[in-house]
């Protein structure tokens, strides 16, 4: 009935789980979920997830945000995005948050690796799962001048303005929202997703991160994400199946499964 659209379950806190998590993900109606790379290094393991079960699959990706790990090259993320079960690219994109006391221009080596995986993407052509944080502004200039709507895709786990969910609709991507919309602090996130078409809303975890209320502050798994579902309900003034069917279709569209 429900799709968590991003989580990391091959990583420790969940990896070693597994078998508890899809008891409770089917007793939670969580019947599909998208397991996300973040380096190349880990995409035997995710790939692997999405190959020993038959409701999972898997990305190709380096996350923006990770340094000292193999950097690949286009003809390397395209080759990999044809193993089985994969479906998009990423998650790439922007991440300015911990700059330190490194300028802008020292973030090209980010900007580059992003314009690599929209190149993949496009010769993929398979969507994108994008990461954006303190970096709005580049990351749609980038996929602007990458052409990266030729491919679309999804900015995950949204936390930026109305306007850039306005820009990232307009360029064709979907928007996700996770637990962090269930958050008191979250205000100014549910007028986005109260903005948002429920056609081109998604749900995800992007566990063991973020677990919505009331689980904030433990380990977030899939089984949670009908939280998310039904705080978006509340915000759209629907019932929460309404949100699981849209957000359920949306999933097979964008990544044709």
């Amino acid at each position: 009935m429900f799709v968590d659209s991003h989580c990391h379950l091959n990583f420790p806190q969940l990896r070693s789980e597994l078998p508890a998590i899809r008891d409770a993900m089917a007793q939670a109606q969580v019947d599909r979920a998208l397991c996300i790379c973040t380096t190349i290094e880990e995409f035997p393991e995710v790939h692997a997830l999405a190959q020993g079960y038959d409701n999972f699959w898997a990305t190709v990706g380096v996350h923006p945000d990770n340094e000292g790990v193999h950097e690949p090259t286009v003809d390397e993320l395209v080759e990999l995005s044809t193993h089985g079960k994969v479906v998009a690219v990423g998650e790439t994109g922007l991440d300015y948050y911990r700059l330190g006391d490194r300028s802008l221009s020292d973030m090209e080596w980010q900007r580059q690796r992003f314009r690599t995986h929209i190149r993949a993407a496009r010769q993929a052509k398979l969507p994108m799962i994008i990461h954006t944080r303190s970096a709005s502004d580049d990351t749609l200039s980038v996929l602007r001048e990458e052409q990266g709507e030729k491919v679309g895709g999804v900015f995950h786990c949204f936390t930026e303005s109305l306007a850039v969910a306005r820009a990232a609709l307009d360029l064709g991507f979907y928007i996700s929202f996770s637990g962090i919309l269930t958050f008191k602090t979250a205000q100014e996130l549910r007028e986005v997703a109260r903005y948002v078409p429920l056609d081109r809303c998604l749900i995800e975890t992007d566990s063991p991160y973020l677990a919505p209320v009331p689980y904030r502050g433990k380990t977030n798994n899939p089984s949670y994400v009908p939280h998310v579902a039904r705080q978006l309900a509340e915000l759209k003034a629907c019932d929460i199946e309404t949100i699981a069917e849209h957000t359920s279709r949306n999933f097979e569209t964008l990544f044709r499964v």
